[in-house]
């Protein structure tokens, strides 16, 4: 049985070099049963603004955490109640080894079905995703429509790669022996992804710095190589069922408000990916940013933040 507890994250930021000032929060761990059934996994999650609010989730993707809500979070703790958790092998999360816990799409899953069932049993929930987090959040969300009140999609996946688009050579090579080795021996995936993803000036120094921070060993990089491994291209890959599975459930979503907001020089979830959610849902309001790139959160900061929040209220 998941048990939740409140935690002090000052100590831990120290310790990982954040500033606490760009993390201003409380944590929460939730903590939910290894594979090996002899112990318990710490998954970290932020739990902000009052608990009668209007609850929103928040689901990163990889190589991020939930410091990429952090200023949405700022802003709508005052009016809602924000879940932002951090998956296993991520962020102030546990990073176990394979022998403790199953990297894959299944899990993460599972994982966000046990926290919304700790912290919203009953509903109703929003739901803002990015990146993996598209395809875990609308793979819950398509099983719990009942309970899903919005969306905001922003440069993310809940169906296989499209037809028209060829899989990045990038991910290719980092599905590679030699990928693997820059990935958890140089953290080459979170190092690159916090340079090249922002396409309208670089981030602040401290803002890279705490994006790859808790990635400091072979050992805490173990989900970022997990997460590309994971990606389904052929009907034989183990995460490839549940994404099919979900794409053919989507139109259980079709009368949900929902913002789709893209990043259109994301060299992966491009024009491409845009399209067939808008083919999927017609009806969704669609924010076209042509000149940020994949974490279009942090290019589109002062467009996107106030638009998220009056969409949500």
């Amino acid at each position: 049985m998941a048990r939740a507890t409140s935690i002090d994250l000052a100590p831990r930021l120290a310790e990982l070099g954040i500033a606490r000032e760009l993390y201003p929060f409380q944590g929460r761990e939730l903590r939910i049963p290894d594979r090996s059934g002899r112990g318990d996994l710490r998954l970290s999650y932020l739990d902000e603004g009052p608990e009668d609010a209007p609850v929103v989730v928040m689901v990163h993707g990889n190589p991020t955490w939930s410091f990429f809500y952090r200023e949405l979070v700022l802003r709508l703790r005052t009016t809602h109640r924000c879940i932002v958790p951090d998956h296993i092998g991520m962020g102030l999360s546990d990073k176990p080894g394979d022998d403790r816990y199953d990297y894959t799409l299944a899990s993460r899953v599972a994982d966000l079905t046990t926290l919304i069932d700790h912290v919203a049993p009953t509903g109703p929930v929003s739901l803002v995703v990015h990146d993996w987090g598209g395809m875990i959040g609308t793979a819950w969300a398509v099983d719990h429509a009942d309970r899903v009140a919005k969306m905001v999609v922003m440069n993310t996946a809940a169906f296989p790669l499209p037809k028209s688009k060829r899989f990045p050579a990038p991910l290719a090579l980092t599905r590679t022996p030699l990928g693997a080795l820059l990935v958890r021996g140089g953290n080459a995936f979170s190092r690159t992804a916090s340079r090249v993803c922002v396409k309208k000036g670089a981030l602040p120094r401290e803002v890279r710095k705490a994006y790859t921070a808790p990635y400091r060993s072979w050992a805490d990089r173990i989900a970022t190589l997990r997460f590309v491994e994971d990606i389904p291209l052929k009907t034989t890959d183990r995460a490839y069922r549940v994404v099919s599975d979900t794409e053919g459930k989507l139109p259980r979503l079709a009368d949900k408000p929902m913002l789709l907001a893209f990043g259109l020089r994301d060299f992966v979830f491009d024009r491409h990916f845009l399209a067939d959610w808008e083919r999927h849902f017609p009806k969704a309001e669609v924010m076209r940013f042509e000149d940020a790139g994949h974490y279009v959160l942090e290019d589109e900061r002062d467009t996107l933040l106030p638009k998220i929040a009056s969409f949500l209220r």
